[in-house]
C-alpha cells in the first residue's frame, strides 16, 4: 500500500476519536459509501497503520489508582542490557507503556498502580531483579490535563493549511 491519501486520513482521524463508529456512519462522516469505506479501512488494517482498536478506561470509576511516570536509566548501555530491560518490563502489567529516548534518561515508563506503598513496593521490586536500573526518578500524575489525542496527521504530513 502506498501512503494513505485524503481519504485514507479522513478515516483514521474519526477512527481515532470514535473507534466504535459503525462502517455506514464511517463511510458518511468521510463522503464515501459504505463498501469503499469498508475496504479503504480493511487495507489501512492489513497495511498495520491501524493497529489496534481500544476503549479508554476511566480508572477512577473501576477502583482507586495512581499513574507514576519514571525516567530509568539502566547502569550498562549494551544492546544486551537494553534487550533484558525490555524484555523484562513486558513482563510486568503495572507498567502500562514504555518508551525508549534519546538524551539524558534511557527509558521513560508508565506504571499505575493501587497507591503509592504499591508503586514503591513494586519499585523496589524491580530493582531487587536486578534489571540493570542505575538511576530512577518518580513523578506522580495530580490530575490528568491531556491523553488520547487524536495524531495530527495533516501536519505531519506537511499539509501547510493544518492549524494547531
Amino acid at each position: 500500500m502506498s501512503g494513505p491519501d485524503k481519504r485514507d486520513i479522513d478515516i483514521l482521524k474519526v477512527l481515532a476519536a470514535e473507534g466504535r463508529i459503525t462502517k455506514t456512519e464511517l463511510a458518511a462522516r468521510v463522503g464515501l459509501s459504505p463498501t469503499p469505506a469498508w475496504n479503504r479501512l480493511k487495507k489501512l488494517e492489513k497495511a498495520r497503520i491501524i493497529e489496534s482498536y481500544q476503549a479508554r478506561i476511566n480508572l477512577k470509576r473501576v477502583a482507586p489508582s495512581v499513574t507514576v511516570f519514571v525516567a530509568a536509566e539502566l547502569a550498562d548501555h549494551t544492546a544486551a542490557s537494553f534487550r533484558a530491560f525490555e524484555d523484562a518490563v513486558q513482563q510486568h502489567d503495572r507498567i502500562v507503556a514504555c518508551w525508549a529516548l534519546g538524551g539524558g534518561y534511557d527509558y521513560l515508563l508508565q506504571i499505575v498502580a493501587r497507591d503509592i506503598d504499591d508503586y514503591q513496593r513494586f519499585i523496589d521490586d524491580l530493582l531487587e531483579a536486578r534489571l540493570g536500573l542505575a538511576r530512577y526518578f518518580t513523578y506522580v500524575v495530580t490530575k490528568p490535563v491531556k491523553s488520547g489525542g487524536v495524531p495530527p496527521l495533516e501536519l505531519l504530513l506537511g499539509d501547510p493549511g493544518a492549524a494547531d
